[in-house]
């Protein structure tokens, strides 16, 4: 979890009214909205701004920021059990904020599923027509070669000599 800290790029940072507002901002895949939500509730948080590549979100009391990404949630102490569900979250160590551990959104463990293929509307009356050969690009046509000055000639059959 390397991740950059403190103000946004540009060097600005600005609040967010709600969690809603944040995750949509920063495209956060709305499988891991109600993930997210039940860990800002278990934590408590009182302020979320954005910080470029993360949101800040500020704890009520003690204990270090959140900081919620589009893949994962940073900024656990280690004995802390967040409970999402009725499953305690599994944390990791963070690579960025040394002491301090993450949690990766579920998203992030769903299969990847191919897009699905439209079934084709065949008439039941008719005979499958056979597929046409598809036309050979234009580049790979050959037009022949001028007799006169060896030039390849062009579609229309002429050359830099006519």
């Amino acid at each position: 979890m390397n991740e950059t800290q403190g103000p946004t790029p540009t060097g600005t940072s600005r609040p967010y009214r709600n969690l809603t507002e944040a995750l949509r901002a920063h495209r956060i895949d709305p499988a891991n909205h109600t993930f997210i939500t039940a860990i800002v509730d278990a934590v408590g948080i009182t302020t979320l701004i954005d910080r470029g590549r993360y949101i800040e979100a500020v704890r009520r009391g003690d204990g270090a920021a959140l900081h919620i990404g589009k893949t994962y949630t940073n900024g656990f102490t280690e004995d802390e059990q967040i409970v999402v569900g009725s499953a305690p979250l599994r944390l990791q160590p963070s690579e960025g904020r040394t002491p301090y551990f993450y949690a990766v959104h579920p998203s992030e463990f769903l299969p990847v599923t191919p897009a699905k293929k439209k079934a084709s509307r065949v008439s039941r009356t008719s005979p499958v027509a056979p597929a046409k050969p598809k036309a050979t690009p234009v580049s790979d046509r050959d037009y022949g070669v001028c007799d006169v000055c060896f030039m390849v000639r062009t579609a229309s059959g002429g050359c830099a000599c006519d």
